[in-house]
């Protein structure tokens, strides 16, 4: 018998479509307007930070992180993961940034301390850290020798809302950090992303960044005035601070977002509970299961061989196929991105075969939906069928 296990199921209920119903009955403003503000605000308290900006994706988010780090400290090298999303390392290449990679740490998907620190250089601006797929990848000892050095640490944490590192949320760490409302993702607003950050200076130009790099729509009068009196042969109303972009979002993805939010706690949970099912039954001599699960928040079940076998790589897609159960080879943004077309001609040609970690999740690695509406049963069918491959 089979399953019905897509990658993600109902994560935009009823509630959230009546929602969106009974604010379009009103007379509303249905571009950027207060929802947008609420939602920026509910964020900030539930993540623990001071500022956050709402726009229209995480790859946005990702694209104003690295622009603000440009405006505040020039171009340079910045240390990225092999295993992420095509977002991060993509908006590094388009404002002129050179990126380093690291190999991953296999017990969390996320970059290697160790190699983050040795490869850290004197033209280093910035370190672009991914929490990988609900891991937490940062360590005291990364966090106290980058603010010995005054390198600043962004996080992107698309994948790992409510996640955390001793006993705070990730995203709190870094001098920004990242969260997309992707439909799959632990929450949604269909499309949607976060900008967070304690510092006020950041907030400001991510304001301005978001909308076209306008100084109106700073919230501070003290940058308003310094630029209209510079600036006296310019409408007030139209002084562009930044080449940038308009990547706004909307009302109606605030409404749904804010909905979403109210039960984010309650589902991130059942998530837990999930993954620690998976793991519990699992053949761990077949997969890994000894991954690093404090303070992860995972809304996918990640499967990786615990050895390079094609064979059984082979029979595990085939089963998972004829069972129903939808998944992803290479986990996070499809595995090793060095192997990825948009970076020949930037890397050396066999670059990808200095990174055996990501190498081998690349290949023998895959994800699997983790969804609040998980039966424990269903959980430990599904580790039945995988442990039964290969006997």
């Amino acid at each position: 018998m089979g399953f019905n296990w897509p990658l993600m199921n109902n994560n935009i209920t009823v509630e959230d479509k009546n929602s969106l119903i009974e604010f379009l009955k009103e007379d509303n403003i249905l571009t950027q307007s207060k929802n947008v503000k609420e939602f920026e605000k509910e964020w900030s308290e539930w993540l623990g930070v001071k500022y956050c900006v709402f726009v229209n994706s995480g790859a946005s988010a990702n694209l104003l992180s690295i622009a603000t780090i440009k405006h505040l400290f020039g171009t340079g090298e910045i240390i990225v993961p092999t295993l992420t999303w095509v977002s991060d390392i993509a908006s590094l290449l388009h404002y002129g940034f050179k990126p380093v990679f690291v190999d991953i740490n296999p017990k969390t998907l996320g970059m290697d301390d160790s190699q983050i620190l040795q490869k850290i250089s004197k033209d280093t601006k910035a370190v672009f850290l991914t929490h990988v797929l609900g891991f937490n990848a940062l360590s005291k000892e990364l966090l106290d020798e980058l603010r010995e050095r005054n390198i600043p640490l962004i996080e992107d944490v698309c994948e790992s809302h409510g996640a955390s590192f001793m006993d705070k949320k990730l995203g709190t760490y870094g001098l920004m950090s990242n969260f997309s409302f992707y439909y799959a993702h632990h929450m949604t607003s269909i499309e949607g992303g976060m900008i967070c950050t304690n510092d006020e200076k950041v907030y400001r130009i991510l304001r301005m960044l978001r909308s076209h790099g306008l100084v109106r729509e700073s919230d501070s009068e003290l940058i308003k005035d310094f630029y209209q009196e510079s600036y006296p042969d310019l409408n007030p109303e139209f002084i562009f601070a930044y080449p940038a972009y308009n990547v706004r979002s909307t009302e109606l993805n605030a409404v749904i977002a804010r909905n979403q939010l109210k039960r984010l706690d309650d589902n991130n949970a059942k998530r837990v509970r999930n993954f620690q099912c998976l793991l519990n039954n699992l053949d761990s001599s077949k997969y890994r299961t000894d991954f690093a699960t404090d303070g992860s928040v995972n809304y996918a079940f990640v499967l990786i061989l615990r050895n390079p076998d094609d064979k059984l790589c082979n029979s595990v897609m085939e089963a998972l196929r004829n069972a129903g159960v939808e998944f992803r080879r290479g986990t996070a943004g499809g595995g090793n991105q060095l192997r990825q077309p948009y970076l020949r001609g930037i890397l050396p040609t066999e670059e990808h075969k200095n990174y055996p970690e990501v190498e081998h999740v690349h290949f023998y690695g895959f994800y699997i939906g983790n969804y609040p509406e998980l039966e424990e049963r269903e959980i430990i069918r599904l580790c039945d069928l995988l442990n039964k491959i290969g006997n």
